[in-house]
């Protein structure tokens, strides 16, 4: 099981703090795998002699499978798109293996909306049934990360679905916004890929979960957030023009409502 060097830690908030109360590794998919999983994710803590500590996350859109054990047990569950960012309380010792699922990527499992999961968790047992349950123990009990990981990817190839070009081409668009940094209207992706507003938010309602304009929303705050915590003085007003905000006001506003503080507050709040 390759894993991944990738020490990027976008839409973690605070990510800095956080490296000192978890480790975080990940994994490359089997090839077989690749059109569906982005890839495996490993949390481990052990807080037992120390405070709680709340993580939170700016969510990609993606849907995440998750076999997680900590002090009230275990459990298989799927998280949706969360509509508000990830909030996470660790205590005590525990350990979690995700499965991040590519943009678009977990529809050919689910053969639904997937905007039917945005801001829910649901046990796994929902779509693979209640052998999923009995099958946390073999994951959560594998040797070291790159097993647990080894070990949920045994489960999914056992269960590989039909490739879905449409699935793909909402993953694709996907990709285009957080790549590139000139898409900051829906009409824009619209024009690009030849599709009626209407017939790209149908799309992304059946395929990704959330609407474009919450990723293209998304994509921009994460890098707002991401800009506050490498920059002791960011130029508020360029950056607004370049995240395609009318003005600073309005992003200051945008990233009120989602993470709670304006950016000064957050700003503030890393080094408290």
């Amino acid at each position: 099981m390759k894993d991944i060097k990738s020490s990027s830690t976008r839409g973690i908030l605070h990510a800095a703090a956080g490296k000192d109360k978890f480790t975080l590794s990940r994994f490359e998919p089997d090839t077989k795998l690749k059109p569906f999983v982005e890839h495996y994710w490993v949390v481990r803590y052990d807080l037992q002699e120390d405070n709680p500590y709340t993580q939170t996350v700016l969510s990609y859109p993606n849907i995440h499978f998750v076999f997680e054990e900590d002090e009230k047990g275990r459990r298989a569950l799927l998280y949706g798109v969360p509509t508000t960012p990830f909030v996470r309380k660790l205590q005590g010792a525990g350990r979690v293996l995700g499965v991040k699922f590519k943009a678009g990527g977990f529809y050919p499992f689910w053969q639904q909306d997937v905007s039917l999961l945005t801001g829910a968790t649901i046990p796994a047992s929902k779509l693979f049934g209640q052998d999923v349950d009995a099958y946390a123990d073999t994951v959560l009990d594998a040797e070291d990360d790159a097993s647990m990981a080894k070990q949920a990817e045994i489960f999914l190839l056992e269960r590989l679905p039909e490739y879905n070009e449409q699935a793909e081409l909402a993953g694709a668009i996907v990709m285009e916004i957080i790549n590139d940094r000139n898409i900051i209207k829906v009409e824009q992706i619209s024009e690009q890929n030849n599709l009626s507003i209407r017939q790209l938010q149908r799309l992304f309602r059946k395929y990704i979960g959330v609407s474009p304009k919450w990723v293209i929303k998304r994509f921009r705050l994460q890098e707002v957030a991401e800009k506050l915590e490498q920059d002791d003085t960011p130029q508020w007003a360029e950056l607004a023009v370049q995240l395609g905000y009318f003005d600073q006001a309005h992003l200051i506003k945008d990233f009120k409502s989602v993470i709670g503080q304006s950016p000064g507050a957050y700003k503030q709040s890393e080094s408290s």
